[in-house]
């Protein structure tokens, strides 16, 4: 039965000039998952690790390098990883789920979010992060539990990269993997392999491995997705290529003028499914980035926190050197008796709900039963996220200074609360 089996599918978008209205690569995932799982949004500074330390990852563990960048996170409250994130070396990665003709190795390896993050703690850049992943990738594998729940369920993972001058997709099968660079224009990706000829750079074996299999005869152009996408794809893969449709057609209409505004209602689109909530599964955490070219300027990124974009606010984050804290969109701890960490795992649920999500979910339930009462609180929202982005706007442009902004977040997330309330 295909529609109880989750359709965990995510939407990735990059738009880099011409395709960009400004100088700006401008970046947005949605993050669908389990309809009632908490994603939070969680700052780690930049950290120096002494030699021969090890970190321990949602199942693993792994040598830790001596430095880490820092790094803001949207990411499900139960896992090390991260669904999608930004590094304060002006990186934004996010992944997606696909499956391939090779198998999904059973037992516990790296996530796909754990690659996330560990590729922004890493990588100064979109393509050093590439290869922070693609290592790891090599020495470790990829695998695992892709949900908080005993029923087994995992996945392999393609990346969207990005840092303030190009995009990279980065598409894997096990070990294996396959990357194209994207240089100017717009492009997405959903649960399914994009990459055919237009191979930038690729895992030695990588052909080889096709032949052996009986794959691929050798004849003619390799085509990664021809020879790697499975015979019978699952039907969120099928799904998914109605939404990469939808992306794509979306992003086009506004090639040459897409702007985190833009990209903030391509994420909120419904109809495409990229905004979505069918059965089990919604979109649970959304994230737009703006990159600008000009590295004098900061980047800037805008997280929900909060389930549905139609019905969140994107709230603003700037690195700075000592941003603070934002407690009220982090989860609770609940250290090594989490059933996330409990062997055998997940035997238990516990609340991950942190202070926004709650505060959002009464006001969804208001919106509900009161609408009208619901929408005039979303209205004045929506028309403070509005505000929020001109002044953001006027700061990219010169017209007011930067430093006035690092305690934006925090003061964003302080003001939907208070208006739930």
């Amino acid at each position: 039965n295909q529609s109880s089996q989750p359709p965990m599918s995510c939407d990735c978008f990059v738009s880099l000039p011409p395709g960009s209205r400004d100088d700006h690569v401008i970046f947005g995932k949605n993050s669908d998952r389990p309809r009632d799982e908490v994603q939070e949004v969680v700052h780690y500074p930049a950290a120096s690790h002494p030699p021969g330390s090890m970190l321990e990852c949602t199942y693993i563990q792994i040598p830790q390098v001596e430095q880490t960048n820092a790094v803001v996170l949207s990411k499900p409250a139960w896992m090390w990883g991260a669904e999608m994130g930004a590094s304060d070396k002006g990186v934004c990665i996010g992944n997606e789920a696909v499956w391939t003709r090779e198998p999904v190795a059973p037992g516990e390896a790296l996530l796909g979010m754990d690659l996330v993050r560990l590729g922004l703690e890493r990588g100064d850049s979109a393509r050093a992060a590439l290869t922070v992943i693609t290592s790891l990738l090599e020495e470790h594998g990829q695998g695992g539990q892709c949900r908080e729940a005993p029923e087994p369920f995992s996945y392999h993972n393609t990346f969207l990269l990005v840092d303030r001058s190009e995009a990279w997709v980065l598409e894997t099968a096990g070990r294996l993997w396959v990357a194209q660079k994207v240089s100017e224009g717009v492009k997405n990706i959903s649960n399914q392999l994009t990459i055919g000829s237009e191979i930038s750079t690729e895992h030695p074996d990588l052909q080889s491995v096709a032949k052996a299999q009986g794959w691929w005869d050798g004849e003619g152009e390799f085509n990664f997705s021809h020879v790697f996408s499975p015979e019978n794809p699952p039907a969120r893969m099928e799904l998914a290529k109605q939404r990469y449709r939808g992306g794509t057609e979306l992003l086009q209409q506004h090639d040459g003028s897409v702007t985190a505004e833009v990209m903030m209602s391509i994420l909120r689109d419904k109809p495409s499914g990229i905004c979505m909530d069918s059965g089990g599964f919604c979109t649970t955490g959304s994230m737009v980035s703006i990159l600008p070219r000009d590295t004098a300027l900061p980047c800037i990124h805008f997280f929900t926190a909060t389930p549905d974009p139609s019905r969140s606010v994107f709230k603003p984050f700037i690195f700075s050197d000592c941003p603070t804290p934002v407690p009220r969109v982090v989860s609770p701890q609940f250290g090594p008796d989490d059933p996330a960490r409990k062997q055998p795992r997940f035997q238990s649920q516990v609340d991950r709900r942190h202070d926004l999500y709650k505060a959002h979910q009464v006001a969804l339930n208001t919106m509900e039963t009161n609408p009208d009462e619901g929408l005039a609180v979303y209205n004045i929202l929506r028309d403070l996220e509005s505000q929020c982005l001109s002044e953001i706007a006027a700061m990219l442009s010169g017209e007011i200074p930067g430093e006035e902004l690092g305690d934006l977040f925090f003061d964003c997330v302080d003001t939907e609360i208070k208006f739930y309330q």
